[in-house]
């Protein structure tokens, strides 16, 4: 695979945080709050892509290891601070939430020592980092500026702890964290996405969970829309479910069969809570979903790979279907 250099990654970096500060001006953002928000953001999407650029993670896990964990963990603390004394909204038991969050599975990757990747602190931190995302108070996490914003901050922060966690205090192989592309990706990738679409497609209509209805109302955001999805959902759920779960316990049953089919029933599983609970329907297509991201993270080994099948179909979901 060729993997992006750190240079790179810094441009889309750049690119990304210019281009999410150009659209919060848009939007009506503005004054110190939002200042500090954008600086936050700019420093834990920072911390999100440096570690996929060649080496980096190597190089930081080899000489510092846990320290350089640590490390990590508490500059994103100290981002969460400077986020909520710049917005004003500072509280002891905030700042509390958020060292929990950051430290304890920090604590618990240090408890299992110089075990083999899939140790039992290792699943727990992976349900608990899940929950806090999935299930946690972001709004009063992170108060400023509402719902889509808090979101969006939390999976930062998750992902950032999850880097610290396991790149650098666990040093976990295999995850395939990096940006880049290899030889045949464009077969795996696009053969995902197309395989995928031929048994989802007739299957949601005929479930009656989606219609085609193709949306022009939504064509205005037809660059940034895609590229959110990508970075902010595609991105973090396949490092969960695919570079660390699917990883994982591929290792501990010792049959990556077992861990592909595993990991896409408990992502499938993940979403039934998705626009109603019990949504079976959503359940199921998000499962078989799994087993296509799943195959392309597999024959590729790196999570770029399937989160651009997992951005594709959301993309095409978010465009051309609606969802009943």
């Amino acid at each position: 695979m060729k993997q992006l250099n750190l240079w790179t990654v810094l441009g889309i970096w750049a690119g990304l945080t210019l281009a999410g500060a150009l659209y919060a001006t848009w939007q009506g953002y503005g004054g110190r709050p939002f200042a500090m928000t954008l600086a936050a953001f700019a420093i834990l999407l920072l911390g999100m892509l440096v570690f996929a650029a060649r080496g980096v993670a190597e190089r930081l896990a080899g000489k510092s290891g846990i320290a350089a964990g640590f490390l990590h963990g508490a500059l994103v603390f100290v981002v969460y601070v400077m986020y909520l004394a710049g917005t004003g909204t500072f509280a002891i038991v905030r700042a509390g939430a958020i060292a929990a969050f950051i430290f304890v599975p920090l604590g618990l990757a240090v408890s299992a020592g110089g075990t083999a990747a899939g140790a039992w602190q290792d699943f727990v931190t992976i349900a608990g980092v899940w929950v806090c995302v999935k299930f946690g108070p972001r709004d009063w996490m992170w108060p400023y500026h509402g719902e889509e914003l808090a979101h969006l901050f939390t999976v930062l922060m998750a992902v950032n702890v999850a880097l610290a966690t396991f790149l650098l205090v666990r040093r976990a192989k295999g995850v395939g964290y990096s940006i880049g592309w290899g030889k045949n990706w464009s077969v795996y990738v696009a053969g995902s996405f197309i395989a995928f679409a031929l048994v989802a497609i007739p299957l949601g209509i005929s479930m009656k969970f989606i219609v085609f209805e193709p949306r022009t109302s939504h064509l205005g955001g037809l660059l940034l829309d895609p590229l959110a999805i990508l970075f902010f959902t595609a991105w973090p759920e396949e490092l969960l479910f695919r570079g660390l779960l699917q990883n994982f316990l591929a290792r501990t049953s010792k049959s990556d069969f077992a861990g592909w089919w595993t990991a896409s029933m408990l992502f499938g599983l993940s979403h039934i809570t998705n626009l109603g609970f019990p949504n079976w329907k959503y359940a199921i297509l998000a499962a078989i979903a799994g087993i296509f991201y799943g195959w392309a993270w597999k024959q590729t080994g790196s999570i770029f790979a399937s989160a651009l099948v997992h951005a594709a179909v959301d993309t095409t979901w978010h465009f051309l279907f609606r969802t009943l």
